[in-house]
């Protein structure tokens, strides 16, 4: 867990999530003081349960927040942004709480405590989170980083993480070119060191060293890093680097050796089970939140298309180990669409999509008979999206190390559907495929938990559907 927690969430984020979450829970025994502090019989009442009360509180709101993205590493949103998905949160876990009051009614507050508990804490929340965040972005607080290199790989730092958003949690000192390296990376980022490594890295107060070299035969100094190893300072390959910080594995850095010592790839039958158990209970619980939409998709489709015309539609996809299955959708194209048989991406605006069935793309509707597939074991609650058989095949032959994705089953969720929108193309095939790697790599049940609640976002913005 300590690994997935390191590689997902950064410590601040997750002292954030902790201090907001205190903060939440604080909010209701504020509220309960300033709704009966003329009152003190019903004080005493109302105290009985108000640790409970208060942890369910910060509990529903807090998960609120999490399902809209407030504590996702790469938030790229200004204030008004970050404000309207905080209401939103507060509104679902406002929902969420007054369902769970039937449930356990020891949890039960007053509209007036509650009114007063979810404006003061939307307050205090959005003050502490803009605060917060202005602090973690002085450099003061950021890790400081020294890039071993200056050619072509270390020069992918330089290009591929430019926005302050993706340097959050680190700052880069400068660039140490090797011997009969070219420079790549601009001239006022590279360091000329005229003291040894070691000497160097503590005079800058270096809290990471990243190997970045072109060519580490011979060119790198082994010594001087098991030093400055001994000494304190984290020594890390560039490819880890790039999957720590963004999330995703870098395709032009993997090579077959590092893929094959790293850690991850966890398929022991333990953790299938534990996998499989999670489906089926996720899977349950989705079922029994969505079958009245289930129900009104399909008469939705029946009433625009008429009797006789199919609501669910089957087609073929490629599933764990290159096994075919036939995947279930609510039918949301013409029964036309593709009558001479060829296989097409969707595209933006496509005019094979109805009426109902565009609503049914935009809020994700027509994916629920994929629920079905679930229970049969075909495919899980969270994994990458399964293919069409002509798309692999086509894709496997382009795009490098394409087919590990299939190592795992493929979900209804995704860590790439979270992190990247709609892709329809071969370039956008291959960078989902960063995604798809990153999560095959470090799946495990904390992650699927933090992704299907985060699906919620993806959900209530339509970001990523056609």
């Amino acid at each position: 867990m300590f690994g997935f927690l390191r590689l997902r969430i950064s410590r601040l984020i997750l002292l954030l999530g902790l201090c907001e979450w205190l903060l939440l829970a604080a909010s209701l025994s504020m509220a309960m003081h300033l709704r009966y502090f003329r009152d003190p019989d019903e004080l005493a009442a109302f105290s009985r349960h108000l640790t409970l009360r208060s942890l369910i509180f910060a509990t529903a709101i807090f998960l609120g927040m999490a399902a809209l993205g407030i504590y996702r590493t790469h938030l790229r949103t200004g204030l008004l942004g970050l404000l309207a998905r905080q209401a939103v949160a507060f509104v679902l876990g406002g929902v969420g709480l007054a369902i769970g009051y039937y449930f356990i009614p020891q949890s039960y507050v007053g509209r007036g405590v509650l009114g007063i508990a979810l404006v003061s804490g939307f307050v205090a929340v959005a003050a502490f989170h803009v605060l917060f965040m202005r602090l973690v972005d002085i450099e003061a607080f950021k890790r400081r980083v020294m890039i071993l290199g200056a050619g072509q790989r270390a020069a992918q730092i330089h290009n591929g993480m430019r926005r302050r958003s993706d340097r959050h949690s680190f700052s880069i000192v400068g660039y140490i070119r090797c011997q009969n390296e070219p420079v790549i990376v601009p001239d006022h980022l590279v360091l000329c060191p005229n003291m040894p490594l070691h000497t160097l890295v503590k005079h800058e107060k270096i809290d990471e060293i990243v190997v970045g070299v072109d060519d580490r035969r011979g060119a790198l100094p082994m010594a001087e890093l098991l030093e400055c190893r001994q000494s304190g300072t984290t020594i890390t390959d560039l490819t880890t680097f790039f999957e720590r910080e963004s999330g995703r594995l870098q395709l032009s850095l993997l090579d077959p050796s590092w893929l094959v010592f790293s850690h991850g790839f966890n398929a022991t039958p333990l953790h299938l089970l534990g996998k499989r158990c999670f489906d089926l209970v996720a899977a349950m619980l989705i079922l029994l939140l969505c079958w009245p939409l289930m129900l009104l998709t399909a008469l939705a489709i029946r009433l625009e298309s008429g009797p006789g015309q199919p609501i669910l539609y089957r087609q073929e996809r490629v599933g764990e180990h290159n096994k075919t299955f036939w995947l279930l959708k609510f039918r949301s194209m013409r029964t036309d669409a593709e009558c001479d048989g060829a296989a097409r991406w969707a595209s933006k605006d496509d005019d094979r999509v109805t009426r109902v069935g565009r609503i049914c793309r935009k809020l994700r509707f027509d994916e629920l008979p994929q629920l079905w597939n679930v229970f049969k074991g075909e495919m899980s609650i969270v994994g990458p999206r399964p293919e069409r058989p002509q798309f692999v095949a086509d894709l496997t032959t382009k795009i490098r190390y394409y087919g590990l994705r299939h190592s795992l089953k493929p979900g209804l969720a995704g860590w790439a559907q979270l992190s990247y929108p709609y892709g329809a193309s071969v370039e956008d095939a291959a960078e989902k495929l960063r995604y798809d790697l990153f999560y095959v790599k470090n799946h495990n049940l904390l992650l699927d938990m933090v992704i299907l609640i985060e699906t919620v976002e993806v959900v209530l913005f339509g970001r990523g559907a056609r």
